[in-house]
């Protein structure tokens, strides 16, 4: 009986958004959720010299995920994050913030006291009321009009523009701000994006792994992204290292993960029809050192399609692989099951179709929609522990959120 009522929750809730997505199609809409409602821009604004503000910088979000596969459990997000910073420009290529990072789930009035990337595990009494609160600090100069280098908390999630099989784009709602070095690179015919995020740091004598992630970001544009057909190349790689000098470990662990491809943009300069984009990658996986995971190697080959109809995104995508996990992607792409632990799949393979789009109010003003639905081909699951095989039948996951994202300026002075 319990599981019929959390089941009926569930099909309300997405009953819900997505009639909430239906009723708002005759608004004045725009593409690309990632663009204009999970990225920060980094430029520093020269003439902003002098200026000292207060930002105020809120993403509120209802997510619920109708998930029924192997791959994960089904569960919803419920709630926002805010950041309220000091800003100041002392010079004119040099940005200094300072203040706060805030995460809330409604419902939720205790938080494990961990670094947050997905939904975080239960630490017993190690515990923040209300609220998780995080301090936020990023200092950053602009050595040219294409250099840029970032201390602190830098411009992380969809800012890196990783693909999905290795970026989910869901933890741009939960993760915490990224913390570390990063360098950016823009220029017409080429970007780049390298970043260190330290995790988890460790005093002599503790009693848990220094954890640190990294990652490049690269995409060399063969011509002009506004011509009528635009060809791009992108190189993009992350890691996670686990260890430390300072403490007495039994192992160490170094995971990495990386994609190439080609992508094409046709830009069809019609006002409904406006464009369609292709891209196809080669996915890899390695672990470099330790035996965290029952894999050693692994590939992925990923193909992904997406149209712009009248400001609206229609998206597909197609993922296929072996022995292949994703550090920071959503677990469907990958062959390890987050559901049940010591379980595997054997060469899986998805499809994926979704519709987005966003609107933007004014700057700093954004709203954005998505139904997101995995479809996930029947195939052969295995235990690691005696090697048992079994068929799995065919499932589909449906996702739907809606978020909000306000972020407002107020002026204090000018020096």
């Amino acid at each position: 009986m319990k599981t019929f009522f959390l089941k009926s929750r569930r099909r309300l809730l997405l009953f819900v958004l997505l009639f909430m997505t239906g009723s708002s199609l005759s608004a004045v809409v725009y593409a690309q959720i990632s663009e204009r409602v999970f990225k920060t821009d980094y430029r520093i604004d020269p003439e902003k010299k002098g200026e000292l503000s207060i930002d105020v910088d809120n993403l509120s979000f209802f997510k619920d995920n109708e998930f029924s596969s192997y791959y994960i459990k089904g569960y919803s997000l419920p709630g926002l994050w805010l950041q309220t910073k000091a800003v100041y420009y002392p010079l004119d290529i040099i940005k200094v913030e300072a203040g706060v990072h805030m995460l809330r789930f409604w419902g939720a009035n205790r938080y494990p006291n961990v670094a947050y990337q997905d939904i975080a595990t239960w630490k017993g009494d190690q515990y923040q009321k209300g609220l998780h609160v995080l301090p936020f600090f990023r200092a950053q100069v602009a050595l040219s009009e294409h250099v840029n280098i970032v201390l602190g908390d830098i411009y992380g999630g969809a800012n890196h523009n990783l693909i999905e099989p290795l970026y989910f784009p869901e933890l741009n709602l939960t993760a915490d701000p990224e913390m570390g070095l990063q360098f950016l690179y823009n220029s017409r015919f080429f970007d780049l994006d390298t970043w260190l995020n330290w995790e988890s740091f460790i005093f002599k004598d503790d009693t848990h792994q220094e954890a640190f992630s990294f990652g490049v970001s690269t995409r060399v544009k063969f011509n002009d992204p506004e011509s009528c057909f635009h060809f791009y190349l992108p190189v993009q790689g992350t890691g996670q290292h686990r260890g430390g000098e300072l403490i007495e470990i039994h192992s160490v662990a170094t995971l990495l993960n990386g994609a190439a491809g080609i992508g094409a943009l046709w830009n069809t300069g019609h006002p409904v029809f406006k464009n369609v984009n292709l891209e196809f990658d080669a996915a890899g996986y390695t672990q470099q050192s330790g035996s965290l995971l029952p894999f050693d190697s692994g590939y992925g080959l990923y193909a992904r399609a997406s149209a712009d109809i009248y400001d609206f995104r229609i998206k597909t995508s197609y993922w296929k692989c072996h022995e292949f996990v994703s550090l920071f992607g959503f677990p469907s792409y990958g062959a390890l099951s987050t559901k049940y632990e010591g379980f595997v799949f054997e060469d899986p393979t998805s499809f994926y179709i979704g519709l987005e789009y966003s609107r933007e109010f004014a700057k700093g003003f954004s709203m954005g929609l998505d139904l997101d639905v995995y479809q996930q081909s029947a195939g052969t699951m295995r235990v690691i522990a005696n090697g048992d095989t079994f068929p799995i039948k065919s499932y589909t996951d449906i996702s739907v959120g809606i978020y909000l994202r306000i972020n407002p300026s107020f002026l204090i002075k000018r020096f």
